[in-house]
Order: structure tokens, then sequence, then C-alpha cells
């Protein structure tokens, strides 16, 4: 995952217009019945999926700050990690799935996050409860076997909103098999679902898109009260209590590290290397001169990215990208001028 989405632990929100879309899938009963959002960000998405129906929903987010939110919305949240959550089998109704986009690293191999959500969550639905299931449309191969085996009358929709584009997102939205249903499968059933998801995969343009008027409704089965135990570590105290702990104070000199500073004259006059490494390193940043000539410099290391392209005798185009940094001086003068020299 690229930093800016780990910066926000992988948090890529359903767009309003999709969820309002979602919900005209969805056929409440007219009794109450239980929901789930694993992953409920804000909770702004799930809200709008589970709109008008009488519904006890539970969620789960991991960020201390967006569980605020959402506990503003859905009263029965936990903050922590939902891997580390435990919950009795078949419990919930619906079970709405938007999980981070990413790898996960275990003890013996390594694999998405998507896949490894949906493996430890389906389980809480009961047979015949719903799955939405909301991921980049390139990782239906990951989760193909869960899909194939488990869920019934399923339908693949690419999402239109524009932000939705740009992460190839896809919405996957079927009924779990019962324990009877799942016996009446063949191996070559499975194994030609399985070849569709992988289909669908490597050509996401052959994917309808989520339609303004629902092509079928999936009723989604009366569920009472569910329990969610998490069993991971409380973060929260640990990050309010970890500033006082020993450990910390002794690590904090390495990791806090006061910032480097140069002052006064050097003993010799500095040539045009000093120069030039006191400058790239930062230790040249600051406010200079006086007068009109007064300005304020700040160096920095920017990534540049150099493309060629080769063409051989059979006209075969070949593109290169060869990454090189380089260093760039922005110069702010008190005249309100800008200069910028790479």
């Amino acid at each position: 995952m690229r930093f800016q989405g780990k910066s926000r632990l992988g948090f890529y929100p359903l767009p309003l217009s999709e969820a309002q879309l979602i919900r005209r899938f969805l056929l409440f009963p007219d009794q109450s019945t239980s929901a789930v959002d694993p992953c409920i960000g804000d909770g702004v998405a799930f809200e709008v999926i589970t709109n008008g129906a009488e519904v006890l929903s539970y969620g789960i987010e991991l960020d201390a700050y967006r569980a605020e939110q959402a506990r503003q919305r859905i009263p029965n949240i936990i903050q922590g990690n939902t891997l580390e959550v435990q919950c009795p089998v078949e419990c919930f109704g619906l079970l709405y799935l938007n999980p981070p986009y990413d790898w996960t690293m275990g003890p013996a191999d390594s694999r998405r996050t998507e896949q490894s959500f949906l493996s430890h969550t389906y389980r809480w639905l009961k047979p015949g409860g719903v799955l939405v299931f909301v991921i980049p449309g390139d990782r239906l191969a990951e989760c193909s076997h869960i899909l194939a085996s488990h869920f019934r009358d399923v339908r693949v929709y690419r999402l239109g909103a524009p932000e939705c584009i740009r992460y190839k997102q896809v919405v996957v939205i079927g009924a779990r098999r019962s324990r009877r249903e799942k016996e009446r499968l063949t191996d070559s059933d499975i194994s030609r679902a399985r070849l569709y998801y992988a289909s669908l995969a490597r050509n996401p343009s052959q994917i309808p898109v989520l339609p303004s008027e629902p092509e079928a409704q999936y009723d989604i089965p009366v569920s009472g009260p569910a329990q969610l135990v998490y069993r991971g570590l409380p973060l929260d105290e640990i990050e309010d209590l970890l500033p006082h702990s020993a450990a910390y104070r002794q690590a904090g000199r390495i990791l806090f590290a006061d910032p480097v500073s140069a002052t006064g004259r050097p003993l010799t006059p500095l040539h045009a290397g000093h120069v030039g490494l006191l400058a790239c390193s930062g230790l040249l940043n600051g406010i200079f001169g006086s007068g009109d000539h007064r300005h304020i410099a700040f160096w920095q290391a920017v990534k540049i990215i150099d493309k060629t392209e080769e063409e051989d005798e059979k006209g075969v185009i070949t593109m290169r990208e060869k990454e090189r940094f380089a260093n760039e001086l922005t110069v702010v003068y008190s005249t309100g001028q800008v200069a910028m020299l790479k």
C-alpha cells in the first residue's frame, strides 16, 4: 500500500451515492435483524446501507478517532483489530465488508487483507445472510474460493463514482449457502465459479456498472442480538501509558532526537562541495540577507523519473523509467517573489 493509504490505515470510504444504490438491493424484514460492518470507518456508509430498517447495528474500527465518529451513529462499536475480534458463527443477517486494501504478513506466509478479512468474518453470517463486499476488482481471484464455496446468487458490479474508479472498486453481493446447499455443490461447480471470478479480475471492464435500479433484491433473514468480543491489546490504554514508561524514555532520545543545528563561522572558508553538502542536508535552511535581499531558503530532495522509449526493428516500443534524486531550492523574498532552483 502507498504511504497515503497506510497513513489512514487503509481507509477508503464508500461514496454515499454508491451506498444508496446498494441499499436498493437489500430487502430488510419487518422484524428486527442484526448487521455488522467490521471496517466501519466513520459509519456513514453503513448508516446509509441500513437506512430505514429496524437493525441492530455493530461495527469495528481500528482507528480511535474514526471509532469515536462511528459511535455517534452506531451504538455498538469496538475499537480494535477485526482479526482479533471473536463472534459466534451464524449471528448476523447482513455483513457489509469494505476491508483495507493491502498485504498482511503471517508467521508462514503473506496474503491479501481482503482475503483475510473475508475468511475471518463470513462465518458470522446466518445461512441466507447477505454479504456486501467492496474490494478492488483485480482482487476477486484471491477471494474466489470462499465466494464460490459459501455464497450463492452472487452478483458483481463495478462502482462508477470517480474515487471508486481510481481504486478499481467493485461490489460483490451474495447470500450465504446453507449446509445442505453446500453439500450439493460439486468440485466442478466450485472450479467453474472460481474461473469466472478470475476472469473478472483479469478483465474488469467486462463487469457491469452498479445499476440505479436493482436487478434483484436480497432478503435479509431475521437475527437477534450478537456478542462481539475483542481479544486484542487495548490500544488506547497502551498509547496513553507508553510515554510514562522507562523504555519509552530511553528510546525517545533516539526516536525524537533534537534537530541538528549549525551555528557560528567555520574555521576555514567552505568550498563548493562543503556548501553543497550543507545545503542538501537542510543545514542552510532559514532566513538570510538584509533589506531587499532578505529571504527564506528551503532545500529538499525530490525524486525525478526519467522516461525513455526505444523501438526495435519489429516496431515494438519499449518504455523505460529510471528514478533518480535531485535537490531543489525554494527562495522566498521579502517582496513576495518566489524563486525555485532545481
